[in-house]
């Protein structure tokens, strides 16, 4: 069963950062001290952050309580990713692939948490408001390659769902990627890596501290009575899941 700790961390104010592509004890722990919400292990094949299970369990057992974990599945069977997540420990599956609707609605209601994938310019964004997931996560094109795409691309994305924005990110762009868009969260893995796989300690501090910053701009600026992009706290004590026993109070979506 996915790990359920009744007492997460709580993330800091502000904009939500996942680093992804994590291979190693060693980037996990990393990427947590640097101040990372969520860390990302990758099972679609041909990506050069391919995890084993085995590998993945070991690490998510030495990770601090209340850390976010997702696993990154891409065209994979749905009984497999649930199996996979739960096998492993983790919190949730991330899909990132073409997943028909009625597979994530099967995935997402054997599991507390689902992130669910599109490429920038997909016209399938538009009904995302209306599916299972808990996260709409938009993606380069080309997904991995750490490209950018242009922004504008993600002003398709219906209003009402936690945005979550990758693709070619990094700490010199993420700043103003966070004003344009105004994502829920941010999501990384080139952008903070050395070489494939492989975290790079002073970009993931530099990364994490411009997101940080960025969402605390775009949260000064909201005029009195209008709604925030985001909100820990109205998060943490106001939304209510379907399962509270078993997602982070911070992921719980009404």
């Amino acid at each position: 069963m996915p790990r359920s700790d009744p007492h997460p961390r709580v993330p800091s104010p502000g904009v939500f950062v996942k680093i992804c592509g994590i291979t190693s004890e060693e980037d996990a722990l990393l990427a947590v001290a640097m101040g990372a919400d969520a860390l990302g292990f990758i099972f679609a094949a041909g990506s050069p952050r391919l995890m084993r299970r085995e590998h993945v369990r070991d690490i998510v057992k030495r990770l601090p309580p209340g850390v976010v974990t997702v696993g990154v599945f891409r065209n994979e069977r749905p009984e497999r990713v649930v199996e996979t997540v739960q096998a492993c420990g983790l919190y949730g599956a991330q899909l990132h692939g073409h997943e028909p609707i009625s597979e994530v609605r099967w995935i997402r209601a054997r599991l507390p948490f689902v992130i669910q994938g599109f490429a920038a310019g997909d016209p399938a964004l538009q009904a995302a408001a209306n599916g299972p997931a808990d996260v709409v996560l938009i993606d380069s094109p080309a997904p991995g390659t750490g490209r950018a795409f242009d922004w504008a691309l993600a002003e398709g994305a219906p209003g009402g769902v936690r945005l979550l924005l990758a693709g070619g990110l990094h700490a010199d762009n993420v700043g103003e990627a966070i004003a344009r868009v105004r994502p829920w969260g941010v999501d990384v893995a080139t952008g903070v890596e050395s070489s494939p796989g492989r975290k790079d300690a002073r970009k993931l501090r530099r990364f994490v501290a411009a997101a940080r910053v960025a969402g605390e701009i775009i949260e000064d600026a909201v005029p009195e009575g209008e709604d925030r992009p985001f909100d820990w706290e109205l998060d943490a004590t106001e939304v209510v899941d379907e399962d509270p026993g078993q997602a982070p109070p911070n992921l719980r979506i009404v």
